[in-house]
């Protein structure tokens, strides 16, 4: 069953909001929203987990050998004279999958294969490479040195011990989780279901791309291309239900429609008071609706409400102000929605390679930067030259934000700033 959201939980309770604000109010009160669904190992890749796994026996199940060699106790090997090195019968063989049957008597020796079990009355295995057979296996073995006890040995459970915690609930399944998934004998594991995302585009001037030229004053849709790339690289399922014109009736019969149908709705554009923004005032109709004036740059505006337990998330309409804002905020509330904990973008300090004197403080600013080695060798970042809310041409050219806190005055080139790279919102290069 899923869970539903908290009533009004969009309600900021204040006109203005800083960047942390905001973040605190949408991570305190987001939760879950979505069922759970059993799925095979192989088809659990970036899924995130819905109950803690947890190891029923330890990994691994029994002591064995890192290395092909000779299993023997460290004593015997001590306690022989010292010089031409120490000759031992040889009582058997233990291989993967086929141990030795029995205790190893004292003063003997054991043919042992990488994965094989640790004799009982053994403690250390000698590499193969430190042995001889010098009159043949039925001779026995020459051991060279005296290794040390327990030496290429893995214990059982060095790896995971029994009851131990591999994954909890709302992690992202990696494919090293699967390989740790299945140490423990796990073939299927349980999984949120997919956030069910729709993108709604408005507005009598938006133009479908690939379907003609442009009249005067029309625009070709790319906020919803980029919206749909960016919900999927958050985990979920998305849809677009095309562009809808500036009538109230189509935009309130597609948005009842979707709140039947999906999680979330996104849309960008007519987010502001305008008087031909049909999104407000129909999802104001519809349910609860809030008007966001968040601090930052490029964005501040941005509408919140719901449909019912259906999130809505109006977002500007300019594309980097789109971009931005759905990094900072929308993609960490999705993920959220969908299962995982709060996913907060991690930042790495690198010295600036561009100056910006004179900055206007008071509100938290994203600049599209670009990663580069500096003539040292040592990773700089530099920012891309225009600030425009409409330069497409800054996204492709990014591969970073660069956060700068509100109380900044200036940047002079080689402070350190914070970057936050485009990979940790799954968006590589």
């Amino acid at each position: 069953m899923s869970r539903q959201l908290i009533d009004d939980c969009f309600r900021p309770g204040q006109e203005f909001l800083l960047h942390e604000e905001a973040i605190a109010l949408l991570q305190a009160r987001m939760m879950p929203v979505t069922g759970t669904e059993v799925l095979p190992l192989a088809a659990a890749s970036g899924r995130v987990i819905a109950a803690a796994a947890v190891a029923r026996s330890p990994v691994p199940a029994h002591t064995n050998s890192a290395v092909d060699g000779y299993a023997v106790t460290q004593a015997t090997l001590a306690a022989a004279p010292k010089g031409a090195g120490t000759q031992l019968p040889i009582a058997g063989r233990s291989a993967a999958g086929h141990p030795f049957g029995g205790l190893v008597p004292p003063q003997k020796a054991v043919r042992i294969f990488t994965g094989g079990v640790l004799p009982d009355g053994t403690d250390t295995v000698v590499m193969q490479e430190d042995t001889d057979l010098p009159a043949g296996p039925d001779g026995g073995v020459l051991i060279h040195g005296i290794p040390k006890a327990g030496a290429n040995v893995r214990k059982a459970g060095e790896d995971v011990a029994a009851g131990e915690v591999l994954l909890e609930a709302g992690q992202v399944i990696r494919p090293q989780d699967l390989a740790g998934l299945a140490s423990i004998g796990l073939g299927e594991v349980a999984c949120f279901k997919r956030l069910r995302v729709a993108v709604v585009s408005t507005g009598d001037e938006v133009v479908a791309p690939g379907t003609r030229a442009l009249r005067p004053g029309e625009v070709y849709d790319a906020n919803a291309s980029l919206l749909q790339a960016l919900a999927a690289s958050a985990g979920c399922d998305v849809k677009h239900l095309g562009i809808l014109p500036d009538r109230p009736d189509a935009v309130r019969d597609t948005l009842a429609r979707a709140a039947r149908e999906f999680d979330v709705i996104l849309t960008s554009g007519g987010a502001s008071r305008g008087e031909e923004d049909h999104i407000a005032a129909c999802i104001a109709a519809l349910g609860t609706r809030h008007f966001w004036q968040v601090q930052v740059k490029p964005g501040r505006p941005m509408m919140l409400g719901q449909i019912g337990d259906v999130a809505v998330v109006g977002l500007p309409g300019n594309p980097v102000a789109v971009f931005v804002c759905f990094l900072m905020y929308v993609w960490p509330m999705l993920r959220r929605l969908g299962g995982t904990l709060w996913p907060e973008p991690r930042r790495f300090l690198m010295p600036a390679d561009f100056e910006f004197p004179n900055r206007k403080v008071g509100r938290r600013e994203f600049w599209r930067g670009m990663m580069r080695l500096g003539p040292a060798g040592d990773w700089r970042v530099g920012k891309f030259e225009r600030d425009g809310s409409g330069l497409i041409s800054s996204l492709r050219a990014a591969d970073c934000l660069i956060d700068i806190p509100e109380d900044v005055h200036a940047i002079r080139s080689g402070d350190p700033v914070a970057v936050i790279p485009f990979s940790e919102f799954g968006i590589v290069r």
